[in-house]
């Protein structure tokens, strides 16, 4: 059994109030459903929470929306889920909304240590209002900012005891980026495979990155 496999308990112990957290997939497929969930049952409230949407009312983390444990919503869309729109349109909710490719590039510049990116998406919008605009070559440019958190939650198809990773098609969708953005990186896994029998080829998330594995308390 790898040291790094926690239980809920451990798990919880990393919650906090007013926390920022980090949430890999998109609409639903590569988020960690079971992590989602003990979010809820711990009772954390004034989250922040980043990812690229907020899934559907009974997936993903919406979930979490509809708990009202979430202060801040940081996503590229939340068309799918009607009730994070009610929450933002209520004063219940705010929601941030940032083009996709946008908000990769934020927190990828979070995991490198960059002090932010330099786009044209945006410049003319309601995008661009209270940034700083940065003319380079005679093109105007947003300056926009990395994001980081204080917790990624990610869901791997495969992991190993040593916290190496592989995702399954479509749900690799922003959990290896958000793996350099956190303080603190946990991975729900589907199947636990022996080390060394992940080729290193394959490995899409290094396990240096990964603090903590979890698959439910049965586990």
């Amino acid at each position: 059994m790898s040291k790094k496999i926690i239980d809920a308990g451990a798990f919880r112990s990393y919650l906090r109030d007013g926390m920022t957290i980090m949430f890999g997939g998109f609409m639903g497929i590569g988020t960690p459903q079971l992590l989602v969930n003990e979010i809820i049952k711990s009772g954390v409230r004034d989250l922040t929470i980043i990812g690229n949407d907020t899934g559907f009312v009974d997936t993903g983390v919406g979930p979490l929306i509809a708990s009202g444990q979430v202060k801040k919503v940081i996503a590229s869309h939340i068309g799918t889920n009607p009730e994070t729109g009610r929450r933002m349109i209520a004063g219940e909710m705010e929601v941030e909304l940032v083009p996709q490719g946008t908000l990769i590039e934020r927190i990828r510049c979070g995991g490198a240590g960059l002090g932010g990116v330099l786009t044209p998406t945006g410049v003319g919008t309601v995008v661009e209002l209270d940034k700083q605009k940065i003319e380079v070559n005679q093109v105007t440019y947003l300056l926009e900012l990395p994001l980081r958190a204080d917790l990624a939650i990610l869901q791997a198809a495969k992991a190993d005891g040593l916290g190496n990773l592989v995702y399954s098609l479509t749900a690799r969708n922003f959990n290896p980026i958000m793996a350099l953005a956190a303080d603190t990186v946990i991975a729900q896994f589907d199947q636990l495979v022996e080390v060394g029998e992940l080729a290193p080829d394959h490995v899409m998330t290094p396990g240096a990155l990964v603090d903590h594995l979890y698959h439910g308390d049965s586990q």
